[in-house]
């Protein structure tokens, strides 16, 4: 754990030592408070609740977050491959497995402060009315959950590849693909379920309606893992190469 620990500090501290962190939190704060601002006004003009503002709200965070997530991990291997650093990562007295974990729960722990600071909407929303702690619990979780999934994807994509621009673009390319293959269940009935079971979107629509349910924590969880433990056999097959 504390070699872990080691990594995720160092790898923290290249994100705030550089303008990347500063930079993503300041747009992504921008962009999600452009959104509320205008459901916000779209709802009182209309009279619908606080909930539905969140409701709405927690669909848009999910769907910028498919933008953002890549730029969070596209260096984390990239650059230490073009730099030539990864070898003296993979010599020192640390095991590949807690190197990407370490890297891992850095990118983590920079996307919770980011949604950390949109907790300031629920508060705006209670001019509304009270809202419902069962979805907010459910919309924050439901965007943990798959921001996991987009996070350990692209540290994958990150290990693969010396170029970062390469890493972020398949990252998301693949991101957006299974966030519109649900779509396709509707015309393809034969394998509509499968295509529905693999898209991102309808796994998180549950949670942004405050359902949590068994199957959709199964996948995106599950997702995460077997993305981590590829990451784990990429860096190890590179020091055969």
């Amino acid at each position: 754990m504390k070699n872990i620990l080691a990594v995720c500090t160092k790898e923290l501290y290249t994100y705030f030592v550089s303008p990347i962190a500063y930079f993503v939190c300041f747009v992504f704060s921008a962009i999600s408070g452009f959104i509320f601002s205008g459901w916000l006004i779209y709802a009182s003009g209309n009279n619908f609740s606080g909930a539905y503002v969140m409701q709405a709200v927690f669909g848009f965070l999910a769907v910028i977050l498919l933008f953002f997530t890549p730029v969070l991990t596209m260096k984390l291997f990239a650059e230490e491959r073009k730099s030539g650093t990864i070898e003296l990562l993979l010599t020192s007295p640390i095991t590949d497995g807690q190197v990407v974990f370490g890297k891992f729960l850095a990118s983590w722990t920079l996307l919770i402060i980011m949604l950390f600071l949109t907790l300031l909407f629920p508060i705006l929303t209670q001019r509304f009315g009270a809202l419902d702690g069962g979805v907010l619990l459910s919309g924050y979780f439901g965007l943990i959950l798959l921001s996991s999934c987009f996070l350990a994807f692209g540290l994958l994509m990150s290990s693969m590849s010396k170029n970062q621009i390469v890493a972020a673009l398949t990252s998301f390319g693949f991101f957006l693909t299974l966030w519109v293959i649900g779509s396709l269940s509707i015309r393809a009935e034969a394998i509509g379920k499968f295509l529905s079971y693999l898209s991102f979107l309808d796994h998180y629509n549950n949670f942004a309606r405050g359902v949590i349910q068994l199957k959709d924590v199964i996948y995106y969880v599950s997702f995460t893992c077997v993305c981590l433990f590829a990451t784990f056999k990429s860096i190890e097959s590179s020091k055969w190469r």
